[in-house]
Parts: C-alpha cells; structure tokens; sequence
C-alpha cells in the first residue's frame, strides 16, 4: 500500500465554541443548527426577476435591482380565500408562477389562483382525498393522481377515471415503477401541451407478495409487498398515453421480452412522438426508441448503447429549444457522464463534453438553443459547479466562482441565474450572476448556525490504494484533541455506488452525526472507495460481480493509514455504516477478524440474492450466472468469521433491504454458537426516522461506549 498523500485542511472559525452536540441534533430535530435560506425562491416567468417568501410577504426583485418589492401580503390573500369560504392561513403558502402577474398556490386541497392586477382569487381545480402520485400539469393545472392502483384525472374539480384496475397486483400511474433505479421518480408524464398523459402500467402479479407485519394493530396484520429478488420473477411494465380529447388510452408496443425496463421516458416537443429507453433485464443493452403517440408503433431505434457491465439510463431526452427535432443525451459510453447532440432521426451531430468528469444535471438552454447550462465535477470530484456550453463547439464556461456545492436556477432568458451553494467554509450562499458578465450580486449569506458549538477539526485528504488510484477521505478529530493522546477510531462507511461519503460542501458532508460521534472522543474517518460516485464508470463499475471485495481492499488503505497516526489507538478501531454501508461494515469484520474491536451495521444486505432484482442484478449479475460471486459476496456464509463486537440494527418494515437479510444471518450465528447483539426498531422502513432516531443515535453511541 502506498501511502503516500496530500492534506487540505479546513478548519470552522473558533467564535467561543462552548456548546455541544445532542442526540436529538444528530437526529435531525433541531432546525435552529441548519443554515437558512430563502423560501420558495424562484424566477418569475417572462421578467429578469426573481421572487421569495419572506416575513408573511411574497416579494420580487429584479436581478439588476438590490431592493426587493413587497406584491402579496397574506392578510390581502386571506380575504381572497374569505370571498372563496376557504379557511384562512396564518402561513403564506408556497407559490407557482403561471405568468408575471398570475400565480397558484394549494389549500385544503384545492388549487387556486390569484390575479395580482385584479386582486382575484379563483378555484382552478381539486385535489381529491387520499390522491396519491398527484401529476399537476404546468399550463392548466389538471391533476393526475393515483387512488389504491388506479389512475384518475381532476379536471375544473370534475373527476375522471383512467382506468378500472379490479387486480390491486396491476397498478397503473404510480411512482416506484422499476423500484425507483433508473432515475424514475414519477409513474405519469404530460405532453408538452397537455393534450395527453403517458403513464406505467406495471404489472405485478408474476412477482410473489413479501410479508411486512404491521404490530399497531390488536393482532398483528401483513400488509405484503411486491418484491422481485434477484434471479426470480420480476414486474412487467408498459406505457400507456391517455388521450384528453377521446378519452381513449393506447399502449406503446414495446414488444418481448416483458421482463425489460422503460427508461428515460420523453414526449418529443409535437406531442406526434414519444421516447422510450428499453434496457434488458441484464441492463447491458440499451435502445432508445422512438414511438407513434397516436398508435403505439414504433417508429425507429435512434440508437443503442451496450456495455459488458451495464449500462445506467438515468435522465430523460433534453430537446433543444427553437429545434424541436434535436435533443441532448447524457451518457457515459466514454466512461464518464457527459452530453451527446442528437437529431431526431438518430443522427449523432456531436459530443458536446468530454473529459475526465462528471455531468451531474442539466438546468436548461438558452433561448436560442445555443448553449446549454449544467452541473459538473470539472473542478473536483468533491465540487459540483455550474457551466454552460456551446452545443455546436463544445466550448465551455465557469459561471460559478466560488468552489463548492452549487444549484442552480436559469432565468427565462437565461441572462441571469441564481447561484444557490455551500461548501466546506460556506454554511449557505446566494448569488446572482448576470451570465454575459459572470458578475455577481450577493443575495444571501447565511450565518453560520454553528458558530458557537464546539467542533473538531475536519480534514479532506487522498489516499493511493495499492493500484495507485486516489481515494479521498476525511478525518474529524475530537474537540479537545491532545496530539499526546491516544484515541479510539469510528470508520463510517457507505461504499456502495450512486453515494459520496466526501464532498466539498458544509461539513465536509459529514453532516450533524459524525460531528456529535467525534464530540464523544472519537477520530471519526471516512473514505470513499471504489464503487462510489462522481469518479467516472470505470470507478464505480470496479465492483461488477463482485461486490464488497475491492471496497473492503480500499478500505484497509484507509485502516493502514489510521495505524500510522500517532495519535490513533490501534487496540480501538470501529465500524459503523447502514444498508450497502451496513453491508461493509459486517464484511470488514468478517474478512478481518480480530482488525476492528466493535462495529454496528444497519439494515445491512447479508445475502445479495434477497436483494431486489433492479439494482442487485445491475452490480452482482444474477445467483444463477453469477453463484461463485454470490458466495462470496454472503455474510451469511462467512458468519462463522465473527470474533469481534457486533450490533445489528434492522427496522421490521424495511421494504428496501428485507428484514430476512439479518434474521438469516443471525440464525447462522446462533446455529454457529456465535454471539452477536441485535436490535431493531419497530415499524421504521430502511432508516428510522423522526423523534424515533434521537434513540438510534443514542443507542449506537451507547454501544461504541461500552465496546470500544
């Protein structure tokens, strides 16, 4: 291993530091500890203006102004809800833009409007109760919105079946289609105009009922839900387009196999075409077709893009404005995301970026269609700034000057933007920049909550794994850190793909826990090893079949070093991660017994063939092509390795690392005569949350307490 590196240390200014950390800070149930920004801050449409909520008041200001206008007081807009016999609000809601003087906002589940010029309120539409998956559509507000496994639309308040599921196994419009990989966050889609809405229909009825028990009731209910486990049946699904006008829906014909995914789902700009990414079940071979709106025809494949890996479609097609027949592709078939100029016909015109970097999202284009604005790494793979570039000649500009975590907001002409971000000296910023000069006008700069606790050091550093590659980690010491002394170690690990544990941004992204931990007396460390995010395919891909093997090699990269350090108590060193880092945590002890003196491990996957078929197959393959990786993978196998202090915490409702995983490995212990301890939290999904983890993190700080 070589260890050799570089420091960059970034140290929070000393204000007499004199408070400590809570559990309940670390929980989340402590706002006062958060930066604060700017409430529903956002462009008006048509104006070089920007609006916010602030002090009971909506206010506008234009962006070559400093002076805000106050257009909309709540009292003005309670009397508009009196005329309407809606109950008044003692809270100024949260405002859509419809124009410049016309704007929506949501109470008692209704949909209104108000005219700024006329003073007017006006119910648009409803939103019924028990709607879920509610789909407003931008121009006229008509509300899709599932209700159990069916689909509906709210039209002017009038309510309109889509359709008439009797099988609650067939669900129709909802949101977790695929299990939400893919990027898939939505179950229905609007057409540009919305004259039409595409849907999923996704039918499960292949795919068998999981048992979740529900102990809030005086017997104990299953409430079951569909899992497909690796190598077994999975869902089928379709897309469906509900046509306004006839009341008619038609089903695109995505043809066999069934067992396929439907990615990347964009109506083309005519509302005459929709895009499809149909990915095969061993997700290494992507086509993206385009569709008859009308008859479900295909129409062409535009392209298709294979890889012995896998391939990752997670971003719809982004059309060009004033070309409405050439759109952008975000791809990483050079091994890094970036932005490839398509027309229509599957032409490839160009690729626009390239580099060793990552595009992290697009944020929209100029009028004209020239230049296009994103979120990059170019800097970093710890920063995400804001660039814009020429789609035709691939030059690219910084608009972001200040290192960091950014999001941006374009402005309807795209001259100005609003440059929101943190980094590792910033708790919170807000810029605007006029994007012509790349000046810029302070809008906010938010006081640092954290001012007056008492925080260690943070350090950001890199580390070469034993193949030479980079790996960043960070070190916070604990607040009183005596060089002369010796302390107990806590590694916090994910490792997983689609995660970053290191960024530049407030904390370091260590965030509230890991602050509090290294305030109990810990060096507390992470390190981001291969799998993990935002350092190019080959990076994360490394993992392929194979999962947990070079994660956990990068990790002890990490433990070496930490053995170095004089200050380190080589006799204490911890593991603490949940779900893919739960899964890390139980496998550095298994493999390395007797290295870690105590460890905890959430919602931890034991065994990869009961995990969930979507992201399962895409890094392990499946148990039937990929047995020896399996094994190998399988801390139920390894059980027998256990030799240090172990807690398991599992929540009984996890739908999303089954709760079979750790009971399974417990078994294996008890049959094995292996102790371990187990706790769980009742009625939680994948995490706890709420007041409820103000205990979680009480109890692992008790556990590292006693054990290390």
């Amino acid at each position: 291993m070589a260890i050799f590196f570089f420091v960059q240390v970034f140290q929070l200014q000393v204000i007499s530091q004199t408070i400590l950390l809570t559990p309940a800070d670390a929980a989340y149930q402590n706002p006062a500890i958060y930066a604060k920004g700017l409430q529903n801050l956002q462009w008006v449409p048509g104006e070089q203006a920007f609006s916010w909520i602030a002090n009971q008041s909506l206010l506008k200001q234009k962006a070559s102004s400093l002076i805000p206008d106050t257009v909309l007081r709540l009292d003005k807009l309670n009397v508009a809800l009196t005329k309407l016999s809606i109950k008044q609000t003692n809270k100024f809601p949260s405002i859509e833009w419809i124009s410049n003087n016309l704007l929506t906002f949501t109470r008692e589940n209704k949909i209104i409007s108000f005219d700024l010029l006329k003073s007017v309120a006006s119910i648009i539409n409803t939103i019924p109760d028990k709607a879920e998956n509610t789909d407003v559509e931008p121009l006229t507000k008509k509300v899709a919105f599932t209700r159990d496994n069916n689909l509906y639309l709210s039209v002017e308040t009038k309510e309109i079946p889509i359709t008439d599921e009797k099988n609650s196994d067939i669900v129709y419009g909802a949101n977790n289609v695929h299990r939400n990989e893919f990027g898939i966050d939505k179950g229905t889609f609007w057409s540009p105009k919305g004259n039409f809405l595409a849907f999923y229909r996704m039918d499960q009825t292949m795919v068998p009922d999981y048992p979740i028990v529900d102990i809030t009731t005086r017997i104990a209910t299953e409430k079951p839900v569909k899992y497909p486990m690796a190598g077994e049946n999975m869902h089928e699904v379709t897309l469906g387009i509900y046509n306004l006008s006839s009341n008619q829906t038609i089903y695109m014909k995505t043809g066999e196999p069934a067992a396929q995914y439907l990615t990347s789902v964009t109506w083309d700009p005519s509302e005459k075409f929709i895009y499809i990414g149909l990915l095969n079940r061993d997700q290494n071979h992507l086509r993206l077709n385009k569709y008859d709106a009308l008859t479900g025809e295909l129409v062409m494949t535009l392209f298709e893009e294979k890889s012995e890996k896998y391939v990752e479609p997670e971003n719809q097609l982004y059309f060009i404005p004033s070309k409405a027949n050439e759109f952008l592709w975000l791809s990483e078939r050079d091994g890094f995301n970036h932005l490839y100029h398509y027309n229509t016909d599957g032409k490839l015109l160009g690729q626009v970026t390239s580099g060793s970097w990552m595009i992290t999202s697009v944020a929209g284009f100029d009028p004209k269609g020239e230049q296009v604005f994103f979120l990059a790494t170019k800097e970093s793979p710890l920063q995400k700034n804001i660039y814009t570039a020429d789609i035709n000649k691939g030059t690219i500009r910084r608009l972001s000057a200040d290192h960091g975590t950014h999001t941006v907001k374009l402005s309807d002409d795209s001259r100005y933007i609003i440059d929101q971000f943190n980094s590792t000296d910033v708790p919170l910023k807000i810029l605007i920049t006029d994007v012509k000069s790349g000046k810029s006008k302070m809008l906010l700069e938010a006081a640092n909550p954290l001012a007056t606790y008492k925080l260690g050091e943070t350090t950001l550093f890199t580390l070469k794994n034993d193949e030479g590659t980079d790996l960043w980690c960070r070190m916070i010491k604990p607040a009183d850190f005596d060089p002369a002394k010796k302390y107990p170690v806590i590694i916090y690990v994910y490792g997983g793909p689609h995660l970053q544990l290191i960024t530049d941004s407030w904390l370091y992204g260590a965030g509230i826990y890991l602050n509090y931990l290294a305030q109990q007396g810990y060096v507390i460390f992470s390190l981001d090893n291969r799998g993990s995010a935002n350092r190019g395919f080959a990076f994360e891909s490394a993992i392929h079949r194979q999962c947990g093997t070079l994660e956990m090699k990068d990790q002890l990269t990490g433990v070496n070093f930490l053995k170095q350090q004089p200050f380190v108590d080589v006799t204490r060193i911890g593991v603490d991660g949940w779900s893919y880092g739960g899964f890390m945590t139980v496998n550095m002890l298994l493999e390395n017994p007797g290295l870690f003196k105590a460890a905890v491990a959430g919602g931890p996957v034991c065994d990869w063939k009961y995990y969930e078929v979507m992201y399962g197959e895409r890094y392990m393959d499946t148990p039937q092509t990929n047995a020896d990786g399996y094994k190998k993978a399988s801390l139920i196998e390894k059980a027998g390795n256990l030799k240090d202090r172990l807690m398991i915490i599992h929540c009984t409702s996890d739908p999303v690392v089954v709760w079979q995983n750790s009971l399974s490995f417990v078994q294996t212990c008890i049959e094995k005569d292996i102790l371990l301890d187990y706790f769980v939290y009742p009625g939680h999904d994948h995490n706890v949350s709420g007041p409820d983890r103000t205990h979680l993190i009480m109890k692992i700080e008790d556990y590292f307490k006693k054990n290390l």
